[in-house]
């Protein structure tokens, strides 16, 4: 986690960098935590700070994507569960193999579960659909994510140069638009509707001051399409 955390990390405090596709190797995406790690930690009497240890790495990472004008493609290769499976939730969009699969993992570890899985999961499946997925511990198959909309496309050829392809057409916009969106989204079950309108006021107006409006704006008169690649 130390390695993934700093990387995506980087890439988001990374200037230039507009998107970025976070993927696994061979059967998994990501398996979550060491699980020899726990059982050394049982026996050492340590459980509770690796805990902290790990959310400490982990909770602030997926706060910073979801805050982030970077947008963040989850190509879920294989399994995803636990950690892992916030990592993916946390992401702007998923595209999975048609091998790939998620799990919770945590009611089998006797463990409650973290990564923000119960807050983000339950935002594209339902409450009760989220409910059943974690009390039954159960397993979900590419095709039953995207019926569920855990995920939004299962991948028809190659996985990482459509996600690839996402990234890049999410990412096309000024970085003001996407913060903004990303965060008015992620606020909107939080707010009644006046105050939701009244924040959705402020950030246009911040929107008014930006390049990106001025760009938007002058390649609408002329007929052509934004540029915001200079921009960020």
């Amino acid at each position: 986690m130390p390695v993934i955390a700093k990387a995506i990390r980087n890439c988001i405090d990374d200037k230039e960098i507009k998107a970025i596709v976070i993927t696994g190797d061979g059967k998994f995406f990501s398996a979550g935590a060491d699980i020899q790690a726990f059982a050394e930690s049982i026996s050492n009497d340590t459980s509770v700070d690796l805990i902290r240890y790990l959310t400490g790495l982990l909770h602030p990472l997926l706060v910073k994507m979801r805050e982030s004008p970077t947008i963040c493609i989850a190509a879920i290769n294989g399994a995803a569960a636990g950690g892992g499976l916030g990592l993916a939730l946390a992401c702007d969009y998923r595209i999975a193999s048609p091998e790939a699969k998620i799990a919770a993992s945590y009611s089998g570890m006797g463990l409650s579960p973290d990564g923000g899985t119960t807050w983000l999961l339950p935002r594209l499946v339902g409450l009760q659909k989220a409910r059943e997925f974690f009390l039954e511990n159960q397993i979900w198959s590419a095709e039953q994510c995207r019926t569920y909309g855990a995920i939004d496309s299962i991948a028809e050829a190659d996985l990482i140069e459509e996600a690839k392809t996402v990234a890049l057409k999410w990412s096309s916009w000024q970085s003001h638009t996407k913060e903004a969106t990303k965060h008015l989204l992620d606020v909107a079950f939080e707010n009644d509707f006046k105050k939701h309108l009244d924040h959705e006021r402020t950030l246009i107006e911040a929107s008014g001051l930006t390049e990106g409006f001025k760009e938007g704006v002058e390649a609408f008169l002329e007929k052509r399409k934004p540029n915001f690649d200079s921009l960020r």
